[in-house]
């Protein structure tokens, strides 16, 4: 029996398909073969003995340090499109939010609650105060078109929106998938340029930390509304709020509220709800724990974001799982073999009629890992 582990409360419906006569959860381990993680940090976790596997449920992996994982063996999946649905209708309800002022007019709405009969010429006085612009017919600039970004680019075009984005690995299905309901830009200086929102899509790097700054708001349009339901650290907090209290951004609406913005005008700031949804809580977990039994019952990694995605039918009684560096020569007599490397790492599947000897392919140089299935 494999014993599994969840850091963070995971749906029920993912876990009952986790097969009972594999599987244990226990909560308590101290010694888990899986964990299944949604946004508990794992930064000072202690890598156990037997840990093979770390499932995300969830697209965004900040919370995990996946080289250190790779280091040791230890397979990192992630759930990719699993909650893109939930996070692209929150984006699209964060649209509307940052045009209309809805929610200024909310709150002063409970202002005059207790005026009694004058309420209603109250509104048709005061609510002047809060007209805001339509989307339809504005420029939309997404940047990133992934799971998420694809999604919210054809259904802003179907509202009407000029949808524009910039993603230099967008993939020709991608691609296909939105011609003639967005114009994918080169430059990403053009879409800064053009565009009247816009919406982040993209995973945080340190490539892609403080996307949005003083140099980058400095191309944007007056007025520019901005829109960040992917990471918090694409932006940066100070230059946002020069920028909303110049009023070079009109509004700036987050997912991702800190000490620093909460109290800034013009922010609307969600409390991390973009994948909050039963639908995308319950996808997550199908997926995170498809994949955990996929790699420990058969050795097949699929989602990875430390190690080599590798899959392959099995052919023979025995499979030896070979997680090791990418120098590593793994020279063995075998029914059937595959490897696959990824930066610094590669893993290779090796299929066997007879037991192989696991000590004498861990003793190969550069093998970190070594698994008979």
């Amino acid at each position: 029996m494999y014993t599994v582990k969840t850091l963070n409360k995971i749906a029920k419906i993912g876990l009952d398909r986790l097969g009972k006569n594999y599987f244990v959860q226990d909560d308590c381990a101290e010694n888990p073969d899986a964990i299944i993680v949604r946004s508990a940090d794992m930064h000072n976790y202690e890598i156990n003995p037997a840990l093979l596997c770390v499932a995300r449920a969830g697209a965004g992996y900040n919370n995990i340090p996946t080289d250190r994982f790779a280091e040791a063996g230890v397979v990192v999946f992630n759930t990719p499109g699993a909650n893109a649905n939930a996070v692209k209708e929150l984006t699209l309800a964060a649209l509307i939010l940052a045009s209309r002022d809805i929610i200024g007019g909310i709150k002063w709405l409970e202002t005059i609650a207790d005026k009694g009969e004058a309420v209603t010429s109250l509104v048709e006085s005061g609510k002047s105060a809060f007209v805001g612009p339509e989307i339809a017919g504005k420029t939309l600039g997404l940047i990133g078109l992934g799971a998420v970004g694809a999604k919210v680019a054809s259904c802003a075009s179907a509202l009407g929106m000029v949808v524009i984005a910039y993603d230099p690995f967008v993939s020709d299905e991608v691609k296909a998938e939105l011609l003639g309901t967005c114009e994918i830009v080169n430059d990403e200086a053009e879409l800064f340029k053009r565009a009247d929102y816009i919406s982040l899509h993209l995973p945080y790097n340190k490539d892609t930390k403080g996307k949005i700054c003083s140099s980058t708001i400095a191309m944007m349009k007056d007025g520019v509304r901005i829109i960040n339901i992917a990471r918090g650290e694409l932006v940066c907090d100070a230059d946002i709020k020069a920028a909303l209290e110049s009023g070079k951004v009109a509004r700036y609406v987050t997912d991702f509220p800190n000490c620093d913005v909460l109290n800034t005008k013009c922010v609307i700031a969600i409390p991390h709800l973009g994948a909050s949804t039963p639908e995308s809580e319950d996808n997550c977990a199908v997926m995170a724990t498809a994949q955990t039994a996929e790699y420990i019952l058969k050795g097949n990694i699929v989602n990875s974001v430390n190690l080599p995605n590798i899959s392959m039918d099995r052919a023979g009684t025995y499979r030896a799982v070979i997680i090791a560096k990418k120098s590593a020569e793994i020279n063995v007599k075998a029914h059937a073999y595959t490897e696959r490397t990824r930066g610094e790492y590669k893993v290779a599947l090796i299929d066997f009629d007879e037991k192989p000897d696991a000590e004498k392919l861990a003793a190969i140089e550069g093998v970190i890992r070594v698994r008979v299935i």
